[in-house]
């Protein structure tokens, strides 16, 4: 046999690997988290896009949430604004608020539609405060601005699914007073999940899962369960910085959302590598 042909062979047996489990999430609605360094790499970020794409093609209702840290960042710093977190919460004050309104709602959430877009498939970006899609309140006084969800709006998400839309959402929440509040995006994405009463939840980012031993990349966790994920993080074996992260995945699975995974979107398609593959990467979270 010509080697073109074992290549083009390997492909078809890829395909037909993908199919069951393409009938398996046809019709149903997975939210993806899309955030962290990765988010500054094209080459990343384009085949993350393309895997969405690939979702709705094969008729399954992805949801984007999306973050934007280090391009908020990066603005603050030109202003002279200090970042502080505290256990992984951006402090927001009014100046912050503004900063991150501005990069989420505009630069990073209409870059992402139009890329989506141009591969063949309809996006549209929205906030929390698009129809009031995402309430919140004051999370805590000595964050700032920074905001606890209260209520999805989560028939604006149906009705966009009904026409075929991929929703883009930046994690800017609202009030009855029309007041902003920056959400952690891992937090509204775990509040979007089980609104919608989504199959999946994944959480993209730069790391590869949560580690039995968080300074050890090599002890990464395939599978735990929410009792065994609470424990590492009342004994500190979660990083500061994934601890909304971890927080987020529990409520999730608490809360109705059947698995949660963290997945390293630097890898090259690590969404249809997860979902449509027998092997799957990354850390799985389940009751």
């Amino acid at each position: 046999m010509k080697d073109g042909y074992k290549t083009i062979i390997e492909r078809a047996n890829t395909i037909c690997e993908a199919l069951p489990y393409i009938h398996k999430y046809r019709g149903k609605t997975l939210v993806v988290k899309y955030g962290g360094n990765a988010m500054n790499d094209e080459a990343v970020t384009e085949t993350i896009l393309q895997d969405i794409a690939a979702l709705k093609i094969v008729g399954v209702n992805p949801i984007l949430v999306h973050g934007g840290g280090p391009e908020i960042n990066k603005l603050l710093s030109r202003l002279g604004i200090k970042p502080q977190f505290v256990n992984g919460m951006r402090v927001t004050d009014e100046a912050t608020m503004e900063v991150a309104q501005m990069i989420l709602c505009g630069k990073i959430n209409k870059n992402i539609v139009g890329k989506i877009n141009s591969l063949g498939v309809k996006a549209i970006g929205l906030c929390g405060k698009d129809s009031q899609l995402i309430k919140a309140e004051r999370l805590d006084k000595n964050l700032g601005y920074v905001g606890k969800v209260t209520e999805i709006n989560s028939r604006l998400l149906d009705i966009l699914a009904e026409d075929e839309f991929i929703p883009v959402i930046a994690s800017i929440a609202t009030d009855d007073e029309g007041n902003s509040y920056n959400v952690n995006a891992d937090v509204a994405a775990a509040a979007i999940g089980a609104a919608m009463h989504a199959e999946k939840l994944l959480f993209l980012t730069d790391i590869d899962g949560i580690m039995a031993d968080k300074d050890d990349r090599e002890t990464l966790i395939d599978r735990i369960t929410v009792t065994k994920l609470k424990k590492m993080m009342a004994s500190g074996a979660i990083s500061s910085g994934m601890l909304p992260k971890a927080q987020s995945c529990i409520d999730a699975i608490e809360r109705g959302i059947n698995s949660v995974l963290i997945l390293n979107g630097t890898l090259p398609h690590s969404i249809l590598l997860e979902l449509f593959t027998d092997d799957g990467v990354g850390t799985m979270i389940e009751n």
